[in-house]
Parts: structure tokens; C-alpha cells; sequence
């Protein structure tokens, strides 16, 4: 269910709450305008068996219906007041008519505001009234020489009364399975809204962590030959340079969905045709990098191409932080609706402090679970480190990720 009509939406309707935030003058003047000129046609059509308007009557028809301006503030209150005065008004042995109509809406207000008891309440008091003046207090009310109200019109107002009791609860579980419904369209709001930013936090750092890593080492060594080797310092200066650049425009690219939601990005996703791109990076930061395919290679969905490009990224970035190895090996496997994506290195790991987050390889399950992939790494028995990823190639439900301590 998408939701109820506007009025609800609004969290108010006109017959119960308020309307735009302020109380409901328009329906209330409304109702209360209605009741006094309908029972003025009731009198004249009920002339001679019931009694003449007066002051007093219409400043009980009055009363009755301006208490549903605070029908949604105080909802037992105008409950039971609309029945008070409605009651008093036929005891008084004034003439019938839209006098009914206040109570009604009263008891609607209290019912569809939770408070059931209490417009149970009123409808009992506002029946036991009718019946007792109706059946054994005529005698001793006005109007003189009135009898006993006929067995049959009590059943009539039984009908109209459990004909709005009906309604009113109708409307009260109409009204919170529209609240309900509300709320779990803002609570995926919100969830959609999570997994936003976790998307756009994962990009960011594995963007981050790999082009840094670069930068870190293409400084050291241009730091290292500034002196005895100015051509190889260049050479590090123009390494940091493109690192530099290029993450500036995928750290962009990544913001600019921030600052227009649901805007197509101005460059696309990268994927695996730009691994040489990457390849060539690794190095510029002094890491070898041979990258093998087997299989049939097929077209990847977005998400995998881009899951299978971060992986390798952040596998080589970690190579580059944690390993003295200076060779690596990428292998890419296309098999029957998955790709196997290996990262190999020789080893041994790296004793120095490598700086980063050390989320990386929980980036990388992240991102393999939301595609029901799955990731595999540690040491290798003969040294070294690997990292195997298996992507399936179908779009599926992402499942619960796993909470394994990364590298």
C-alpha cells in the first residue's frame, strides 16, 4: 500500500483532526451551522409534539457543535460534551433532528484517536439518557401529554449508532496501517540513504588507499635520489603527479553523486579495461605486475566489473604496504556464471609501518557479498600472500556480510 488519501497522509482529516497544523474552524463552522438551521426545519416539521426553539436550545445546538473544534486535542472531552449536550437538548423535549450529528463525529474523533473506552463511554451515556427520558422520565419532562417513545426507534438508533462506531473503527485501522506503512517507507529511506554512504565510503578509500600508497613510495624514492639521481627523481615526481591526478578525478566522481542525487556520473564506472591502467601504476610505485586470463571472457555486469577492479586494486595496494615483494600476479578466470579473481605475491610480509586504515580486505568481502561473492585470503603455504574472490556473474540479493578481522 502506497498510502491513504491526502488528508490522512497530512496526518489529519477534516471530521477528525486538524486542518494544515491549526484547529478545524471551516468543518466546524461547518457542522455547527449545519445543526442549528436543520433543527430550526426539524421544529417547524415537528410543531406541537415537541417544544419551540428557544435561547436555551440554541445555545445547547451551538455548544454541541463547537467542541468539535477541539476533537483532536481532547478527544474524550468533546466526546462525552457533545453527548452531554445532546442528551440535555432531547430531555428538555426539544425537537429531533441533525442534533445527532455532533455526537457522532465526536465519538468518530475518540474512537480514531485510540480512546475506544471513552467514545464507548459517550454513546452509553447519550443511549441511556434517550431510553430512561424515552421510556420512564416523559411523565415528569417536557413536553406535557408526551408519550413513551416506541421499542422500534430505540433499535433505529442502536443501528446508527454501531453504523458509526463500524465506520470509525474502519477509519482508525485504516489510519495506522497507513502510519505503518509510512514509517516503513521512511525506515527504507533510511536504509537506502546507509547503504549510500557506505557505498560512497568504500569507493572512496579503496581510491585513496591505492593512489596514496603510490604517492608514499614515489616520494620516498624521489626524496631518496633527489641528490645522487635527478632524472629518477623526476621520473617519481611525474609518477606522484598522475597518481595524484587520477585520484582527484575518481574522488570527484564519487562526490558528484552527492551533490546531484540520481545525476548519471560524468565518467563511467571503471572496470576491468582499465587493469593495465593499473598495472602501470603498480609500477610506478618499483611492483611488477603479470596479469593472466583463462576461460571464455565475457561482458561482466556493472557491479561485478567494478567489485572485480577494486579488488585487484586493493589487493595490489596492500602488496605494495605489506609485502617486500616486488612482483605480483594477477589471475583472471572466467568460468561457468563466475569470474575467480587471484592476486598473488612472493613475499615475505613487511615488518615497517605501512600507515592506512586496515579495512581493506574487509572492503573487499563487502563488496564480494553484496554481490553473493565470496573472498579467500591469507598466507600461502610457500610464502607469501594470496587473495582469491569468486563473482558470481548474475545479479543476486546481497547477503550478511562477513565480520572477519582484515589484514
Amino acid at each position: 500500500m502506497r498510502g491513504g488519501p491526502p488528508a490522512w497522509g497530512r496526518g489529519a482529516a477534516w471530521w477528525t483532526g486538524t486542518e494544515g497544523g491549526r484547529l478545524p474552524w471551516r468543518s466546524t463552522v461547518l457542522v455547527t451551522v449545519f445543526v442549528l438551521v436543520g433543527s430550526h426545519f426539524a421544529a417547524h416539521g415537528e410543531a406541537g409534539d415537541r417544544l419551540d426553539l428557544d435561547a436555551f436550545a440554541r445555545v445547547l445546538l451551538f455548544v454541541s457543535g463547537a467542541q468539535l473544534l477541539w476533537r483532536q486535542r481532547f478527544p474524550v472531552t468533546v466526546a462525552f460534551g457533545t453527548a452531554s449536550c445532546a442528551a440535555v437538548y432531547l430531555a428538555a423535549g426539544y425537537p429531533y433532528g441533525p442534533v445527532f450529528l455532533p455526537v457522532a463525529l465526536g465519538c468518530f474523533s475518540a474512537i480514531v484517536a485510540g480512546r475506544r473506552r471513552a467514545a464507548w463511554g459517550a454513546v452509553a451515556l447519550f443511549w441511556a439518557v434517550h431510553a430512561l427520558v424515552g421510556h420512564w422520565l416523559y411523565r415528569y419532562l417536557p413536553p406535557s401529554g408526551d408519550g413513551p417513545v416506541p421499542w422500534g426507534q430505540e433499535g433505529i438508533i442502536a443501528a446508527w449508532v454501531l453504523a458509526v462506531v463500524a465506520v470509525a473503527e474502519l477509519a482508525r485501522v485504516r489510519r495506522e496501517q497507513w502510519a505503518q506503512a509510512r514509517r516503513e517507507r521512511e525506515q527504507a529511506a533510511r536504509r537506502r540513504a546507509d547503504e549510500e554512504r557506505l557505498r560512497i565510503a568504500r569507493e572512496l578509500h579503496d581510491v585513496l588507499a591505492h593512489s596514496i600508497s603510490v604517492i608514499n613510495v614515489q616520494a620516498g624514492v624521489g626524496l631518496a635520489l633527489l641528490d645522487s639521481d635527478p632524472e629518477q627523481a623526476r621520473t617519481a615526481l611525474t609518477t606522484i603527479k598522475a597518481a595524484s591526478k587520477e585520484a582527484l578525478g575518481e574522488v570527484r566522481q564519487v562526490l558528484d553523486t552527492l551533490r546531484a542525487p540520481g545525476a548519471a556520473p560524468r565518467a563511467p564506472a571503471p572496470g576491468l579495461d582499465r587493469l593495465p591502467e593499473l598495472v602501470e601504476q603498480a609500477a610506478g610505485a618499483g611492483l611488477t605486475v603479470d596479469v593472466t586470463t583463462g576461460g571464455e571472457r565475457v561482458a561482466l555486469p556493472p557491479g561485478a566489473d567494478l567489485a572485480a577492479f577494486r579488488i585487484v586494486q586493493e589487493a595490489l595496494t596492500n602488496v605494495v604496504r605489506h609485502s617486500e615483494s616486488r612482483h605480483a600476479r594477477v589471475q583472471l578466470r572466467y568460468g561457468k556464471g563466475a569470474l575467480t579473481v587471484t592476486v598473488d605475491d612472493d613475499g615475505p610480509a613487511s615488518h615497517a609501518e605501512a600507515g592506512g586504515s586496515g579495512n581493506g580486505l574487509a572492503g573487499m568481502r563487502e563488496r564480494a557479498a553484496a554481490l553473493n561473492g565470496t573472498i579467500d585470503a591469507g598466507p600461502r603455504p610457500d610464502g607469501g600472500f594470496r587473495v582469491v574472490a569468486e563473482l558470481p556473474l548474475a545479479p543476486a540479493a546481497p547477503p550478511a556480510a562477513s565480520s572477519e578481522e582484515p589484514r
